[in-house]
């Protein structure tokens, strides 16, 4: 068992804080062995490579999302308005993860552990909405895999467009973060409405 400040709890914490600040093209393996106070040759002691370490993080990242974020098919506004809490609580968190969509979505080889993450985690929340069109609690003219891309992406839109999230708080007409999150609410709740009374958590 390993003490709270090993040296591989200090390699993933400056590889997560690296990844999500350069994202995995752009991490140098010699700045994350010098904020983890180790060397390079320790960082690959623990881990094989550059793209292991990332992907070891980013199970940890999807599963702590996953955990702050449940998605009920059946009320997918909640599912977004604990998303939005999550990742504007932990912007980093969004960057790094944000970082491997970017760069791992073209990366065809096989048994890579992003990839291969990211996908899997996709095509589990896929077939949740499937299985939910299914039994009726949720609409079936939809495709699941439109829903899971409109929900995401509206869940997402102040924190990818850093440009308007910059300006919103002096053009708003309410400037608050608040309404922020009730417009992406409101949003998913017009294309997919709740099929039970909603549960969305309070601001």
């Amino acid at each position: 068992m390993t003490s709270p400040d090993s040296t591989r709890d200090r390699i993933v914490a400056a590889a997560q804080a690296e990844f999500a600040r350069h994202g995995i093209a752009g991490a140098r393996v010699d700045r994350i062995a010098k904020a983890a106070r180790t060397s390079k040759e320790r960082v690959y002691a623990h881990f094989r490579s550059k793209e292991d370490l990332y992907g070891f993080i980013a199970s940890q990242e999807l599963a702590a999302a996953a955990e702050a974020a449940h998605l009920d098919p059946a009320d997918l506004p909640s599912y977004a308005a604990q998303l939005f809490d999550y990742f504007t609580a932990h912007p980093d968190r969004y960057r790094f993860i944000a970082w491997g969509r970017l760069e791992l979505a073209a990366d065809p080889r096989d048994g890579a552990p992003g990839p291969a993450l990211y996908r899997d985690a996709l095509l589990g929340k896929i077939e949740k909405l499937r299985r939910a069109q299914r039994a009726g609690d949720l609409d079936p003219t939809w495709d699941p895999v439109d829903i899971m891309a409109l929900v995401v992406q509206i869940t997402h839109t102040w924190l990818d467009q850093t440009a308007l999230a910059a300006v919103a708080p002096r053009t708003a007409a309410d400037p608050a973060p608040s309404a922020r999150r009730a417009a992406v609410i409101r949003a998913v709740t017009a294309l997919f409405p709740p099929a039970r009374p909603a549960s969305t958590p309070s601001a």
